[in-house]
């Protein structure tokens, strides 16, 4: 196994360097993340992303827009992976009944190449150049796995049982587990009732807000589902006899992280220049102070993947080279009056800063903000009961229109940020609500790509300077 694992990063060593080369000498590639978590919205903002990147009307702060003659999509590099189905998604945005696209349940990729006239002196005399722009779709949950990496299943199960116990969604699974003798022998029935309860723990968990839930194929398996390696669940620490159940579910624990996670990372996260996480921060704050500590903790977790040191020993071992940016990104911000925009992005602030103090981040460079990569709603001001109310008008998933103030984000982050930290059950001094809206029916002049709340700063953040 050793041997084996030595050759392949040899291998893919060798590999990356030839592709290296060849990109920096003749058509550079960046390499773009994208994962959300808990319903933030990925599909739609890849779809409007590329859109407005292909159509720059509305893109007034993405620096290299004017510099870029033509930008087409072409076939993927990688003909192993499912393509992100670009076409059908905007067909279901733009079309005379709009609605949400089907949300990705696996890694997808595309491909959106430039042609880009260089600035200066030079400009005139090396003519256009080519630079690629690779999209990599995947799921939230299996970016959290890699820290499931350097811990055993007594840590895991640790934390993961704690964490039931704080979360109301988690009493059915605990009051399932009291009932199994784990020291007793392993039998495939009670394994498999035991799983699918931890596993409905984890779907509820993440539908109220809560956005730690690993496994993250538990969630989303695809065509593990009812496999061996999925069917395990946390049990409490203890000495277990061989042949027993509490030794079956270690031994899947450890085939998880060898035959699921690590390939994953190798094969799809390895190769990753710059990574966009996309947050439903409203989500949470409506869920509640549990669910916004949770987003907290979730947030370091994610850093900690990318930072140097013990971490970075694992990701060397998975192929990993260095991520330069990452950003955290408060999707839905067309859900609020632009007015509390600047609020909401505070909020994001204070939570990745405490975030890198938590994983102890020095790396790549890090920035949060607040978007909506396709703006659902129009904003108003009504009177209600003498006073002025700044709301927005949207269509509601019934197919009405509705104005809706969803609540004042506080001016201080601290009044969000102390009571999660403080592990309070509700908020004292407020409510904040959320609404669906339908996507709005759009007009679409030549050259614009969809209406979106500060997509062009996320773009030129990202990928602006490799432009």
């Amino acid at each position: 196994m050793i041997l084996n694992d030595i050759a392949d990063r040899i291998f893919r060593g060798v590999e990356t360097v030839q592709d290296g080369v060849h990109e920096a000498l003749f058509e550079p590639v960046i390499r773009l993340g994208v994962t959300g978590l808990s319903r933030a919205g990925k599909t739609v903002f890849i779809t409007s992303l590329v859109a407005n990147l292909l159509d720059r009307g509305r893109m007034p702060q993405f620096g290299p827009g004017t510099a870029i003659t033509a930008a087409y999509l072409q076939p993927q590099p990688d003909d192993t992976v499912p393509r992100f189905d670009y076409e059908s998604h905007l067909s279901a945005l733009s079309g005379p009944e709009p609605h949400w696209p089907e949300s990705t349940r696996a890694v997808s990729e595309l491909r959106l190449s430039f042609k880009i006239r260089p600035a200066g002196l030079l400009g005139g005399l090396t003519g256009l150049r080519t630079v690629h722009l690779d999209i990599v779709d995947y799921p939230g949950e299996w970016l959290l796995d890699l820290g499931l990496m350097e811990k055993s299943y007594a840590e895991w199960s640790a934390e993961a049982l704690e964490a039931a116990g704080a979360r109301s969604e988690g009493a059915s699974f605990l009051e399932a587990l009291a009932a199994v003798d784990a020291t007793e022998k392993h039998a495939e029935p009670v394994a498999k009732t035991l799983s699918q309860s931890f596993t409905a723990y984890l779907q509820s968990a993440r539908a109220n807000g809560y956005s730690d839930c690993t496994p993250g194929r538990f969630l989303l398996p695809g065509e593990l589902d009812g496999s061996p390696v999925l069917t395990f669940a946390p049990l409490p620490a203890g000495e277990a006899p061989r042949g027993s159940l509490h030794r079956e579910f270690e031994r899947r624990f450890e085939a998880y992280k060898r035959e699921v996670v690590k390939p994953f990372f190798r094969d799809h996260f390895s190769r990753i220049d710059r990574q966009i996480v996309l947050v439903d921060a409203l989500g949470a704050i409506h869920a509640g102070p549990k669910a916004v500590e949770d987003l907290r903790r979730t947030m370091a977790d994610i850093l900690a993947a990318f930072r140097p040191g013990r971490v970075g020993r694992i990701m060397s071992l998975l192929g990993q080279h260095k991520v330069e940016k990452i950003l955290f990104a408060a999707t839905k911000a067309d859900h609020i009056h632009h007015s509390q925009h600047p609020r909401l992005t505070a909020i994001m602030e204070a939570m990745l800063r405490e975030a890198r103090d938590r994983a102890d981040f020095a790396g790549a460079s890090t920035m949060a903000m607040s978007l909506a990569a396709l703006r659902a709603t129009v904003e108003e001001t009504m009177e209600h009961e003498g006073q002025s109310l700044d709301v927005v008008r949207g269509t509601t998933e019934t197919g009405k229109q509705a104005a809706f103030y969803p609540g004042e984000l506080p001016e201080d982050p601290s009044h969000i940020l102390s009571p999660a930290r403080k592990g309070a059950d509700k908020w004292l001094d407020g409510s904040y609500e959320v609404m669906k809206f339908r996507p709005a029916k759009l007009t679409l002049r030549p050259g614009e790509g969809p209406p979106h709340i500060r997509l062009d700063r996320a773009a030129e953040f990202l990928i602006g300077d490799k432009l």
